[in-house]
């Protein structure tokens, strides 16, 4: 395997580095795309109550995730600062993913609520340990401007992908096969996903242990922990909010923020606007989600040639905007009467297209954000003397996962404005609640966007700051 102290990882790092990254796809897309619905449609817990409880461990995460990622830059061990929390972290994370997927039968709406709250906890901390140490390894893997936004697009890449082929399983193999005379759509059959809960932990444990044995190689070309130091609850903050105090980075917290937010929206509502406002099946709606494979494609190979052609925050905000306008088209045009009655193979043929172009742009965006964090590890070094890539990812972990907290409880906002039935069917729902789901989402989406475009304008690190960091590290090590 090269060399970790080479500018350029070789593939097989970029291989290892990034197909870990799927246990984190699996586990977002059942989260984002699966967990409302499954257990408001399915189970029939009050989808306010479900947003309540991942809102909740989402507060929890703000004090936990931090604390990892500062861990994960000091622990001192044969393994490094990282691989071990890699190599602890597999089988509590697959385990709990596991049980999120079977709740008990029968039990009451405060009951269910507790479950689903404890085991959104337990999931999103046993994630933690794992995500943020190995997103973490990015910055000393590859050190240049340009190959950070290559080796996060790896990394992107097999997020979308690992987690996308979980989820057309479900759409082309799982919820088929559970469908019955007394549930037609499988998709509203809890044995359903009882089996993908099995399947996916399943893979969720093999995509951590794959990434952390690939990289296990680099342990002794990575950068040492500093000498153990007596510090309290009250010194390790203050160390943290030191690292993140700066604001370059408050623009990035603020923009994958909203844009989480936006997202969470986004994916947890889509399997709405798939079964219900369009009148897809499950195969229709696998077809779709197997566009995203194209889309990763198109996002992980456009970064790179962004970030050298035009820089990260231009091209992030060009990106930004174009996602934004490209997401609610197919909504907007039959809210305004123009596309034919569902069932007409145009409206499958237009979600389709702008699903694959728009997921493409998020994955572009999403690459070059996460390289202008990595960016920032050189700068708070210059200025703090400490390596804190745990921190900085820390944040970006906790983002992420906003994605199902305040993601899906704006989601379930949405569809308590619109009124719409809580244990329907598609056929059980109304012209009129369609119609206040689409005019309430369109402007939801289009205000978190916006906001996102604005924050990650604010932030300035450009290429030549970067080199100019890396030179001043070279020569103080000097």
């Amino acid at each position: 395997m090269a060399d970790a102290t080479a500018d350029r990882p070789s593939l097989a790092t970029r291989l290892a580095f990034g197909f870990g990254a799927g246990a984190y796809g699996v586990k977002d897309g059942g989260f984002s795309y699966f967990l409302l619905i499954f257990y408001s449609q399915v189970i029939g817990l009050d989808a306010r109550l479900v947003g309540l409880a991942l809102t909740i461990a989402l507060v929890l995460d703000a004090i936990s995730d931090p604390i990892v990622g500062y861990w994960s830059d000091n622990l001192r061990s044969r393994w490094g600062r990282r691989h071990p929390f890699l190599y602890a972290s597999a089988l509590p994370t697959a385990g709990t993913y596991l049980l999120i997927w079977n709740p008990p039968a029968g039990w009451s709406q405060t009951a269910l609520f507790w479950y689903l709250l404890v085991l959104a906890v337990l999931v999103r901390t046993a994630i933690t340990f794992y995500e943020t140490p190995s997103t973490a390894l990015g910055p000393e893997l590859a050190k240049s401007y340009d190959d950070r936004t290559a080796l996060y697009g790896w990394r992107l890449f097999f997020a979308w992908v690992i987690g996308t082929i979980m989820t057309v399983t479900n759409f082309t193999l799982i919820f088929p096969a559970f469908a019955t005379p007394a549930i037609p759509n499988g998709q509203f059959n809890r044995d359903a996903y009882a089996l993908y809960g099995l399947i996916a932990a399943a893979l969720i444990l093999v995509a951590i242990l794959v990434s952390a044995i690939g990289t296990h190689g680099h342990i002794r070309h990575l950068r040492e922990a500093p000498p153990r130091r007596a510090l309290g609850l009250k010194a390790i903050f203050r160390e943290i909010f030191e690292t993140l105090g700066r604001r370059d980075f408050a623009a990035l917290f603020a923009a994958n923020l909203f844009g989480a937010i936006a997202t969470g929206v986004s994916a947890s509502l889509s399997f709405y606007f798939y079964a219900y406002f369009w009148g897809f099946g499950p195969q229709q709606t696998g077809l779709i989600t197997m566009s995203v494979f194209a889309s990763a494609i198109i996002g992980g190979g456009l970064a790179p040639v962004i970030s050298r052609r035009l820089g990260k925050r231009r091209g992030a905000v060009i990106i930004g905007v174009l996602a934004g306008l490209v997401l609610p088209v197919p909504i907007i045009l039959r809210l305004l009467g123009v596309l034919p009655p569902n069932g007409d193979p145009l409206i499958f043929w237009t979600v389709f297209g702008v699903t694959l172009i728009d997921v493409g742009l998020v994955i572009c965006f999403q690459a070059l954000v996460v390289s202008m964090v990595a960016d920032l590890v050189e700068q708070a070094e210059l200025s703090t003397g400490r390596r804190s890539e745990g921190v900085f990812f820390s944040a970006n972990t906790f983002i992420r996962k906003s994605v199902q907290g305040l993601g899906v409880m704006a989601a379930s906002l949405v569809l308590t404005m619109a009124e719409f039935p809580r244990g329907a069917t598609p056929d059980q729902v109304g012209p009129d609640s369609l119609f206040r789901l689409g005019a309430t989402y369109v402007p939801a989406i289009w205000l978190l966007w916006t906001c996102m475009i604005l924050a990650v304008s604010r932030y300035r690190l450009n290429r030549a700051d970067h080199e100019a960091n890396m030179a001043a590290l070279a020569a103080r090590e000097g």
